[in-house]
């Protein structure tokens, strides 16, 4: 039997009296000799007896008569995990063509001018970057619902516009990024020549958590596990904000994308170099472009967690006294 309100509020049920003693009075009330009184208790359980059909398991003869508790509800996406189970969207990587400073042979990886128009695209950074947008075209990844990710950077954010024009878009299509895409601090190294940065990456061959020698004038000396963080934190707003589109990342440097790169295809970061990107170039991302492995310099060391691999500090040691 189902207890509705109004089965609550017959003659014969048990309802709330009120705290009034005039009303509670028999002799000044005759019909009050069919209320009693009701406790907390009772009036739990009557509510509970009263809405207790609605919440009932289904009966498997009669699907009409589903818990809508258990019905199914959206998939919610989780966290952006490297590397991702799936991608709902398609993604190209593109490094910005040469700039002023490297056409000097100088590194320049301090954020404060990054914005700087010396900081933009040599004259051969500009061709760089035109070949790299009629590649995007020929690949189709100018097509419908496709973006452009570049760094705010002056010579990324110069190379999207080329690509954009070349693709026939408007600027609403081009989303600048402004942190996440930095081209990697390479601390001390800053002003220093090109050829020198070949000492960051035998560090990051031995570990992807050793940084640079700091400097103290702004530039950052980062890691590549520090790229890792800001990369993965790059694909999490893309992957929630566009479903089933295509993105151009425009990276002002080369570190961005193989540490993205590796982070995708599940490739040790100690290997991201591997994955180099020369100015202007692009690629697809594809989880079959893991290249073929090379032993890292820590011979003895083998990576069971990809890309999160760390050399432990025993390791090291026992390395640096052989």
């Amino acid at each position: 039997m189902v207890v509705t309100t109004s089965t609550l509020l017959s003659s014969n049920a048990i309802v709330p009296t009120p705290h009034n003693s005039s009303l509670s009075s028999s002799s000044s009330n005759p019909k009050s000799s069919n209320i009693s009184s009701i406790n907390r208790r009772e009036l739990v359980t009557s509510l509970f007896i009263t809405v207790s059909p609605f919440f009932a398991a289904p009966q498997v003869n009669n699907p009409t008569n589903a818990n809508p508790i258990s019905l199914p509800i959206s998939e919610a996406r989780g966290l952006f995990q490297m590397p991702p189970v799936r991608l709902t969207n398609r993604y190209y990587l593109v490094r910005a063509g040469e700039s002023e400073y490297e056409s000097l042979g100088i590194i320049n990886t301090n954020p404060v001018a990054k914005t700087s128009v010396d900081n933009g695209l040599s004259e051969r950074g500009k061709k760089q970057a035109i070949k790299a947008a009629l590649a995007l075209k020929s690949m189709g990844a100018c097509e419908t619902n496709f973006w452009i990710w570049p760094s705010i950077t002056q010579r990324a954010y110069q190379a999207a516009e080329i690509i954009g024009a070349v693709c026939g878009i408007s600027r609403s299509r081009i989303v600048p990024e402004y942190s996440f895409l930095d081209a990697r601090g390479l601390g001390a190294y800053e002003g220093k020549k090109l050829d020198s940065v070949s000492e960051v990456y035998a560090s990051d061959s031995l570990s992807p958590n050793m940084k640079p020698p700091p400097i103290d004038d702004g530039t950052p000396n980062e890691s590549v596990s520090d790229v890792f963080v800001r990369v993965t934190q790059l694909m999490s707003i893309l992957e929630t904000q566009y479903s089933g589109d295509t993105v151009i990342i425009v990276s002002p440097d080369s570190d961005n994308l193989t540490v993205l790169q590796a982070g995708l295809v599940g490739l040790d970061l100690r290997r991201h170099r591997d994955l180099a990107f020369a100015p202007g170039e692009v690629r697809f991302v594809d989880a079959s472009s893991i290249p073929t492995y090379k032993q890292p310099a820590s011979a003895v060391y083998k990576c069971l967690n990809p890309p999160n691999c760390e050399m432990a500090h025993s390791t090291l040691m026992s390395l640096s006294i052989s």
